[in-house]
């Protein structure tokens, strides 16, 4: 009986701190903050009866021994011998991670914060692994920021920023493992560079950007030359290729009108022939001669005042008589290389061609 009211006396000389999860003397009162507040709610004091609220863990102790954790409901206690040491709250927690100095790969000073999402796996753990739990994580992202910021270059800072988060996550997700805190996700809130550092970036992307103009505008440049020469070389290609058509066309048409000339004078030729085979030919090529000659000796003088004329230009009947002569010297020819020319077929293949065939069978 006197040491359970030495207990209630001990307890009683200590105040509740509202702003924290333990009880605590009255002196060190100031030590509370509001993050401490925002971790978990003031702490219940002992009534037998006590309803715990949804998404929250009381950590009970028993003489001051860990004893059980009560869970969301109706629970009961005994007075004085119990106690409720901590209150964790189950819910996703929002830290801000105050702006620190950092020195990239390139030796270039960051100001850097950011918000840190986290939440209590195990009561327990976070209750008696770690003094204060908001405090440790908090301190823990800012020590993996510094040293994953020191792994990279300026600008791979702001290239790489999804990949520097989910590293951050990792790292802080190793050590606080132990502290029964599993942390959801890191994001970087803001990266201040130095001003002349600024200044700087600001000319490399203008100096980037007027390359890329340049660069846009010479590819430019390049594709339409290139569209001209090629332009320039199907015209000429299509220019020859008209140019052949149209030899090949007008070669086929002096073919066609040679053919024609030709097969036009071959029959005339021998409608001539024909002609002078019948009565009175000969009458008549003498009377065609005689007229062409009239008419050569009629364009005589036309074209050129140098004219050669014949001994006996005036004696017409000699002058048709003279070229009939010399169509029958060239008709004689004509007929003697023909003659030479027939082969002749012996006897044999007569008398053979005149043997009947043989019956098929």
């Amino acid at each position: 009986m006197f040491v359970l009211h030495s207990i209630f006396v001990s307890e009683c000389s200590k105040t509740l701190c509202p702003h924290s999860q333990r009880t605590v003397p009255t002196l060190p009162v100031l030590w509370a903050t509001q993050a401490q507040q925002r971790w978990a709610s003031s702490l219940p004091m002992n009534t037998v009866v006590l309803f715990v609220p949804q998404q929250e863990s009381w950590v009970v102790e028993r003489m001051g021994r860990f004893h059980r954790i009560l869970e969301p409901g109706l629970n009961f206690l005994i007075p004085i011998l119990d106690k409720i040491r901590y209150v964790q709250s189950l819910k996703e927690i929002v830290i801000d991670v105050p702006e620190q100095s950092a020195v990239s790969l390139d030796n270039v000073t960051l100001q850097i914060d950011g918000v840190l999402y986290l939440r209590i796996l195990d009561p327990f753990k976070a209750s008696y692994g770690v003094e204060d739990p908001e405090y440790a994580v908090t301190q823990l992202a800012q020590t993996t920021m510094r040293s994953e910021l020191g792994k990279l270059t300026l600008d791979k800072v702001f290239r790489e920023r999804e990949t520097l988060n989910t590293n951050i996550v990792h790292s802080i997700n190793q050590a606080s493992d132990a502290w029964g805190i599993r942390c959801l996700r890191y994001e970087i809130k803001d990266i201040h560079v130095p001003p002349r550092v600024k200044e700087s970036m600001q000319m490399q992307v203008e100096a980037e950007r007027k390359k890329r103009a340049t660069v846009l505008e010479s590819e430019g440049h390049k594709e339409a030359a290139i569209n001209v020469a090629e332009g320039r070389k199907q015209a000429q290609i299509l220019a020859s290729e008209g140019q052949k058509a149209e030899q090949i066309n007008n070669a086929a048409g002096e073919a066609n009108a040679v053919l024609a000339k030709a097969e036009a004078k071959a029959k005339a030729i021998r409608l001539l022939s024909e002609a002078l085979a019948e009565q009175n030919g000969n009458a008549a090529a003498s009377l065609s001669v005689a007229e062409q000659y009239v008419s050569a000796f009629s364009k005589l003088a036309k074209e050129s005042n140098t004219i050669l004329l014949p001994s006996n230009s005036g004696d017409m009947s000699g002058m048709v008589t003279q070229a009939m002569a010399i169509y029958g010297s060239l008709a004689k020819q004509s007929s003697k290389k023909i003659e030479c020319v027939t082969p002749v077929t012996p006897e044999w293949a007569m008398e053979k061609s005149e043997d009947p065939a043989p019956p098929a069978q």
